[in-house]
């Protein structure tokens, strides 16, 4: 039997609840709740299967994908949450010839997210396990640790990220998401990495995260309340206001990760169901994305990436089966926003 020090056996617990759950301020005055959106609303999309890209680890029982991503030279980059050290913790997809090789593995990270920078054009990954936010040169190597370190008193559970224009990064903290209590965060990173702002306090393990088109404002989800929330921004590094935009009937899936079309739709992926639920910017479900019901195994379908310019969309799907990507036509085509994170 495998041995492990205390940290590995730390990472592996951190691992092992990202895994069952998923990397899965209003203004003055009390928030009305938001109208259920209609489980059976919108049309069907039916997702087909592209390539495998991994097979569960021993230790786990299952596998996670997440933080699909673009680079400039076309590949796909992906992270496997649940890779083991010297493990292809980072991928890289040919998704012309669907070959898949390893940019980057180490011995202790668990990343939940992936996304390049506009600002110096390195890839950004945040590391649950250890409440960092690291990056790597455009091609994988030169390892560097952007931030590290506490936030008001309290370390991170830095889940998913999104890039302004300027390069300043935003995260979803999900602190507390072990304990099943409300401490989670959206802050602000700036894009030298020295100044952290919380931004949102109080929240129910937010997860995914991106920004609405003109860059105004942050959609995020709770993973553990099953609701998106719209987080307007002031354009002096604070926010406005914030308020519950869409509550997501999904049974016994939970939301994760999101992305943003051209036409400003959000794709919420689903923990728990290999499923995505497409809505438009004011809340009127337009779609949901199915994973064949004949390929068993795969539990989740946690985020997406659009082609830039195009309407092809590679959807990572995992579970007991192990880690898959999918595709399907979106329904827009591909910006920064539906591009990792």
């Amino acid at each position: 039997m495998q041995r492990y020090t205390a940290r590995s056996l730390a990472a592996l617990a951190t691992i092992g609840t990202l895994v069952l759950t998923g990397c899965g301020t209003q203004s003055a005055g009390s928030e009305a709740p938001a109208a259920k959106t209609p489980a059976g609303a919108g049309r069907t999309i039916h997702a087909q299967k592209f390539m495998q890209l991994t097979r569960v680890p021993d230790d786990t029982g299952r596998t996670l994908l997440e933080g699909p991503t673009f680079g400039k030279d076309g590949g796909l980059f992906v992270v496997d949450v649940t890779a083991p050290g010297g493990g292809p913790k980072v991928m890289r997809v040919d998704v012309g010839r669907r070959t898949l090789r390893t940019v980057h593995t180490d011995d202790r990270g668990a990343y939940t997210s992936a996304q390049f920078s506009p600002y110096d054009g390195r890839l950004y990954l945040s590391d649950f396990a250890h409440g960092e936010i690291v990056s790597l040169a455009p091609g994988g190597g030169d390892r560097q640790t952007f931030f590290s370190g506490k936030v008001d008193g309290a370390r991170m559970n830095p889940d998913d990220i999104a890039f302004d224009e300027a390069g300043n990064l935003y995260v979803t903290d999900a602190r507390g998401m072990s304990e099943g209590e409300p401490d989670g965060r959206v802050v602000r990173i700036g894009r030298d990495g020295t100044r952290a702002t919380v931004l949102a306090k109080g929240l129910a393990a937010p997860n995914g995260i991106s920004f609405d088109l003109d860059y105004g404002g942050l959609w995020f989800s709770e993973l553990t309340e099953n609701r998106i929330s719209y987080l307007l921004l002031d354009g002096e590094e604070e926010a406005a206001s914030r308020h519950t935009a869409i509550r997501v009937d999904g049974g016994i899936a939970q939301t994760d990760s999101i992305a943003v079309d051209a036409d400003g739709n959000l794709y919420q992926g689903l923990h728990g169901r290999a499923a995505m639920a497409v809505y438009d910017r004011h809340g009127e479900r337009l779609a949901t994305v199915e994973i064949p019901s004949r390929d068993k195994g795969l539990e989740s379908a946690t985020n997406v990436a659009i082609t830039p310019g195009g309407t092809k969309a590679y959807v990572t799907v995992s579970g007991p089966a192990g880690g898959y990507l999918y595709t399907f036509d979106a329904l827009a085509a591909g910006i920064r926003q539906s591009n990792g994170g």
